[in-house]
């Protein structure tokens, strides 16, 4: 188990690089709908969400003998639930900052299917970010 002082730089590690991901993602995306400026945009709630991230770091010992494809499937399937719990906990404060009942494969608003691509390489970068290299499986 990692030290406590590692799980808070962890946690900062990926709070910080989610809300990058984030921002970048939304600056693309608004480049699509025509936005020239490409700005980008997130919540402060999201911080301790991509934070959570961390959490991953206690869940490689587990499966780092697995192979790549289904390590992304088990930290797509952590991910997909943190999103959907914590927009469930948030939109009953009346907090959550997204809706996704635009979309046809949302999930009561909370989740996107389709953005199950998305969560498996970033589940796969929160990975990289977490585990040192020498610690890391080479399983493909």
């Amino acid at each position: 188990m990692a030290h406590p002082i590692d799980m808070d730089n962890k946690f900062i590690q990926c709070g910080v690089t989610g809300i990058c991901l984030e921002v970048a993602y939304t600056g693309l995306i608004s480049r699509i709908h025509h936005d020239r400026t490409m700005t980008g945009k997130t919540s402060i709630l999201m911080f301790p969400i991509y934070g959570a991230a961390s959490l991953f770091l206690p869940l490689y010992p587990l499966i780092k003998k697995w192979n790549v494809l289904w390590r992304g499937l088990v930290y797509m399937s952590c991910i997909f639930t943190g999103e959907f719990l914590s927009g469930k906990l948030l939109s009953l404060k009346g907090m959550c900052p997204w809706d996704y009942s635009h979309s046809p494969f949302h999930v009561q608003g909370l989740i996107r299917l389709d953005f199950a691509p998305l969560w498996f390489l970033t589940g796969l970068l929160f990975e990289r970010i977490l585990i040192p290299a020498k610690s890391r499986s080479n399983t493909f």
